[in-house]
Order: structure tokens, then sequence, then C-alpha cells
């Protein structure tokens, strides 16, 4: 099968951060299929480190945006992606934080594309306060939250509000076979 042919591929392809959103909710339902995507991330020895918080209360949204500065427009909707280190310690795991991270960042492409596939816009948002969120959502101190998915129906972008095109750099320019050379870097 050709990659022009396959859904999946297509769909990563067509993706975009999306930051401007409509007035029409993101339903309960859209949100289910957003997280049983997240579900079936990949994650480091099939663990399951994270737990997801969905958010659709416009209210909890407001109070959230607040204490958030990476995000910008009015998602309908929002997942706050967290670790439940109680279940780190369950498990006596000791190795590097960064697996934890990778488990996030898996679980948030599945959201961003599934999101996409069903016809919603959606895009990470990595600064807000922790401790706020922590509070306004009422997590135990032992569930931390470490990234967040807005979720809405996208706006029609405008040609001229249109962003530099999602791949500026030709795959060549980012890939070396074999062995890394300096020369590949200039």
């Amino acid at each position: 099968m050709l990659a022009e042919d396959n859904i999946v591929l297509t769909t990563i392809r067509q993706r975009r951060v999306v930051r401007n959103f409509n007035e029409e909710p993101v339903t309960r339902e859209q949100m289910l299929e957003v997280l049983r995507a997240a579900r079936w991330a990949p994650t480091g020895g099939n663990k399951r480190l994270h737990r997801f918080v969905a958010v659709l209360d416009p209210v909890t949204i407001r109070l959230i945006r607040t204490v958030s500065p990476g995000m910008s427009g009015h998602p309908k909707g929002l997942v706050v992606v967290c670790i439940d280190w109680d279940r780190v310690a369950i498990l006596g795991y000791r190795g590097p934080r960064q697996i934890f991270d990778i488990d996030v960042g898996t679980a948030t492409e599945n959201m961003l594309l599934a999101a996409h596939a069903i016809g919603l816009g959606a895009g990470p948002v990595t600064s807000f306060s922790k401790e706020a969120v922590s509070v306004l959502l009422r997590l135990p101190d032992s569930i931390t939250p470490e990234l967040m998915v807005i979720l809405g129906h996208p706006v029609p972008r405008r040609p001229e509000h249109q962003s530099r095109p999602q791949t500026p750099t030709r795959l060549r320019d980012l890939v070396t076979w074999e062995q890394f050379h300096l020369r590949d870097r200039l």
C-alpha cells in the first residue's frame, strides 16, 4: 500500500496544532474518543503510569486558562495528562524520569491524531502552573499534571493568517543515514 493511500499516514500529514476554536461545544462522546486513543498509546514497559483528567466544564476551563500562559484561544474541552507517582512507587520504578515524559508524549500524539480524525482541532499546552492546575482540579499530591491538550472545533484559517508550512525542512535536511557526520550539519 502506498503512503498516499494510507489513512493513518494521511492523518499524520494533515494534522495541525489548532488554537482558535468556534463556539460549538466538544461532546462527551468526542472526548471519550480522544481518551480512548490516549489509552492505546505505547508506554514504557506497558506500565500505564499516566492518568487523564478530562474537562468540559466552561468555568473550569476558563479558570485553568488564567493560570496557563501557553494556552491561547478558547478551547471547549481539555485533557490534562498526569503522572501517577503512587503507581510509580508501587511498581518500584527507579529509572530515569524521561520515560514518563515519553509516555506523556505518546499519549498526547495519539490524542492529537484522534482529535483530527474526528474533526476536532487540538493542540498541546506545556506552559501552565502545575500547582494551580492541581488545586483547581483537586488532584491528590501523588498525581501531577504534566501537559494539557486543548480541544475544540477549529475556526477555518484565512490565507493571510496561515503560519509557515508544516514541513519547512526537507527530509534530507533532517535525516542522516548510518553515521552522523559534521558536514551533515552544514
